[in-house]
C-alpha cells in the first residue's frame, strides 16, 4: 500500500495501477456517468472515494500528492 497526507486527508492506494486509475479520474475535467451506473453507483471504485478527492478544486493538490506518491515509491 502506498499513501501521504494532504491537508484533506489521506491519499492512498493499494497498488501502482490502482493510484493511476485515481489518478486517471481526478485529472479528468469532465466526468460523464454511464447509464448503468445509476444503478449501481457504490460498486464501483472511484464511487467510493472521498468527496474531497473528487472536488474540482482540490485537483491540483492531489495530483500533486499522486504525484509525489509516485516518485517515492519507485525510489
Amino acid at each position: 500500500m502506498v499513501a501521504a497526507r494532504t491537508r484533506h486527508g489521506w491519499v492512498w492506494a493499494y497498488n501502482p495501477e490502482h493510484l493511476e486509475l485515481i489518478r486517471q479520474f481526478v485529472r479528468t475535467p469532465l466526468r460523464e456517468r454511464p447509464p448503468w451506473e445509476a444503478n449501481a453507483r457504490n460498486m464501483t471504485l472511484v464511487a467510493r472515494l472521498p468527496p474531497w478527492i473528487k472536488s474540482a478544486k482540490n485537483r491540483a493538490e492531489v495530483l500533486r500528492t499522486i504525484a509525489r506518491i509516485r516518485r517515492t515509491a519507485t525510489g
